[in-house]
């Protein structure tokens, strides 16, 4: 039980826990952004393309996006800061943040991470500067997810020493491009590389497609995606090539490259590990679209919490007055589940963000096995984080009523918007197999291929080894779950121990289980790989939520141990008890189904939950004032009307001394200056 005894929570030593390692970051981003990054509500596609072009312009380059490329080039050589910067952008304006993204983390990422130094040299600094601004062109109209067997070739010439870029089919032009329509200058564009009648698979070109006065180069032909359900100021396109040369230095060829006699070396030998490294070093984008995604979700909660704090509905037992929203248990089963799960998804971006910026950051070869991890965990998180934007914002909405739905009031962008995230830097079913599939084959070089479904050589303890893997608290985790008693009924649903053990035996349970029906399917199926797979497909995602689910639990976890301020800890610790017992209940048939729970234990978690929910709702409003998200940002009439509601309410108090009394400790005498 929180001691509300021990005065009220800090803001300020809140706010200094969850802005984390790059705090600085944070807050030059809340100092530089003001009122002329904001969204336009009501303006057209064209008008919104023109604002986002212009202000990208404006943006802090140093501690912006472009932070993460080396300083030689205009940067600081930090990746962390990158994301941070994003994850700030998103809660701004998610049409600024995308199309500053794919500038700077997509079409400049790829140059950095693909090309070598010749391409850094003649282009990097211009593209940290804005004088290039460039597309990302992989997605096909006939292949998203499934690059490997991108359509678009690029045939090495030996006689004129270039490569001929062609668009075979409709199905083959790129599509959903942003930058394409409207900006681009140049591509990175992706293809089948093939010399000497040979394919060596999927390889990246930089590629210019408009001159120096906007027209289509030669055999570049660009048209406009066209209306979207959101992020208006994108200018998503599409880009077909007509046997267009490319020079033979044009290929960024870090992992590949061409002699003049069109002879093909790579340091990989095998091809599929070889576009897997290639992918592995373009993690970023995955990262920074589940951080912003969550940047997206905690404007919206701060909307509806502070909203929640202010409107009243119907009046209480006694007729005396009108009851504020969030006193209502059904509104705080809305909110705050939710507000714990973004608490929680926090955690594990900054802990992901971390681990990027060490294996990334430096200068030195890439661990090959923590990369592995990297991509695995970046995929799970950015699934969770994107589903749960995309469930959260709607409850959100929901719970303003009719002034949600209004444009004024910011949630309706902050839906559309964030919409697409769902299935945008890897489409969310497909990232959750990857998952799956890395915890399965212990994150085997071969990883990439759907036949290594079908190979009978799974060994248990490599994939039992690779699940109980942690990348912070190891020590801490290993205590706790040690600690808790044989039998369930000696120890309580709160126990820490006790949720991340029942996490834990979740995840190891449905791994084992998935490992046994993949090995039954192996030999019975030998020549059908794809049915082997396929018919334990939903098992397999079931492995992979449940596996992203304990490494969220666990970095939330390892983030309130290493919170120094006592206060701080103790309610983030209540926050963590509602997130663990939170999923626990979304689960209490699988729970009941395998012995975890007993039917009794089964009916005390709710009672718990609620009882959570009635500790935490003083503090609901101190919670979203931790997110530290400048008013101006959030952009919400209703809220603009916070101070002439309190006013009336305050008015209405003295009026009726006492009703006064009759609200949560929370409401709105204590939300402007957070718990008591």
């Amino acid at each position: 039980m929180l001691d509300q005894a021990s005065g009220r929570i800090d803001i300020a030593r809140l706010q200094e826990t969850l802005d984390g390692p790059w705090a600085e970051v944070r807050q030059a981003h809340r100092k530089h952004l003001d009122e002329r990054f904001l969204p336009v509500y009501g303006e057209t596609g064209d008008e919104a393309r023109q604002r986002i072009t212009r202000l990208l312009g404006e943006l802090p380059v140093e501690l912006g996006i472009a932070a993460g490329f080396p300083a030689e080039y205009g940067g600081r050589s930090d990746v962390g800061a990158s994301i941070v910067a994003t994850e700030m952008l998103a809660q701004v304006d998610l049409s600024l943040m995308v199309k500053a993204g794919v500038q700077w983390g997509l079409f400049g990422g790829a140059v950095a991470a693909l090309g070598t130094k010749r391409h850094h040299d003649a282009y990097l600094r211009d593209i940290v500067e804005g004088r290039i601004f460039g597309c990302f062109a992989m997605t096909e109209t006939g292949h998203g997810s499934d690059v490997q067997e991108l359509r678009t070739t690029c045939v090495y010439d030996p006689q004129t020493q270039t490569f001929d870029l062609h668009t075979p089919h409709e199905a083959a032009r790129k599509d959903y491009i942003g930058n394409a329509a409207r900006d681009g200058r140049m591509a990175v564009v992706f293809a089948q590389l093939i010399s000497g009648g040979r394919r060596h698979g999927v390889h990246a070109w930089l590629v210019p497609i408009r001159d120096e006065h906007g027209n289509p180069m030669p055999g570049v032909t660009i048209g406009d995606a066209g209306p979207k359900a959101g992020l208006l100021g994108v200018d998503n396109g599409r880009l077909s090539f007509d046997h267009v040369r490319v020079p033979r230095n044009m290929l960024l060829d870090r992992y590949a490259q061409v002699a003049e006699d069109g002879t093909y070396t790579s340091p990989i030998e095998n091809d599929s590990r070889r576009f897997f490294t290639m992918l592995g070093t373009l993690v970023r984008g995955r990262v920074s679209v589940g951080g912003a995604a969550s940047a997206a979700t905690k404007a919206a909660l701060a909307i509806a919490v502070r909203y929640g704090d202010i409107r009243r509905q119907f009046s209480d037992a006694e007729g005396d007055r009108e009851v504020l929203l969030n006193d209502y248990l059904a509104h705080q089963r809305k909110l705050l589940p939710a507000l714990a799960t973004t608490y929680a998804l926090h955690f594990a971006q900054t802990e992901l963000v971390a681990a990027l910026d060490e294996i990334q950051g430096g200068d030195g070869p890439v661990d090959e096995h923590r990369q592995r991890e990297l991509e695995s965990r970046a995929a799970g998180l950015k699934a969770a984080q994107t589903w749960h934007a995309t469930r959260t914002i709607q409850a959100c909405r929901e719970a303003c009523g009719g002034a949600g739905y209004l444009s004024e009031n910011r949630l309706p962008s902050l839906k559309a918007d964030t919409d697409v995230f769902t299935t945008f830097e890897g489409d969310n079913t497909v990232l959750l197999q990857l998952v799956a599939k890395g915890l399965l084959t212990g994150y085997r070089d071969e990883f990439g291929s759907l036949d290594g479904w079908g190979r009978a050589s799974f060994v248990a303890e490599q994939v039992r080894e690779m699940v109980l893997e942690r990348t912070a608290a190891r020590a801490l985790i290993a205590r706790l779950v040690g600690a808790v008693p044989g039998r369930d009924d000696e120890v309580a649903v709160t126990d820490r121990g006790w949720q991340l053990k029942v996490f834990e035996d979740r995840e190891e349970h449905l791994l084992d289980s998935a490992v046994r029906r993949l090995r039954g399917g192996a030999s019975s199926k030998k020549d059908r790989p794809f049915d082997i797979f396929n018919d334990v497909q939903d098992h397999v995602l079931a492995v992979a939520a449940a596996h992203v689910d304990r490494v969220t639990l666990e970095a939330f976890v390892a983030g309130i141990d290493a919170t120094a301020d006592p206060a701080v800890k103790e309610l983030l610790s209540r926050v963590c008890d509602l997130y663990a017992l939170s999923v626990i209940e979304a689960n209490k048939g699988w729970l009941l189904e395998h012995g975890r729970l007993t039917p009794a234990r089964s009916k005390a978690i709710t009672g718990v939950v609620n009882g959570l929910l009635k500790e935490l709702r003083p503090y609901m409003r101190t919670l979203v004032d931790g997110f530290a998200i400048p008013d101006a940002w959030l952009h919400a009439a209703i809220l603009r009307e916070e101070p002439a509601r309190q006013d009336e309410m305050a008015a209405h108090d003295a009026a009726d001394p006492q009703a006064a009394g009759t609200d949560s400790p929370g409401g709105v005498a204590d939300s402007a200056a957070a718990a008591p």
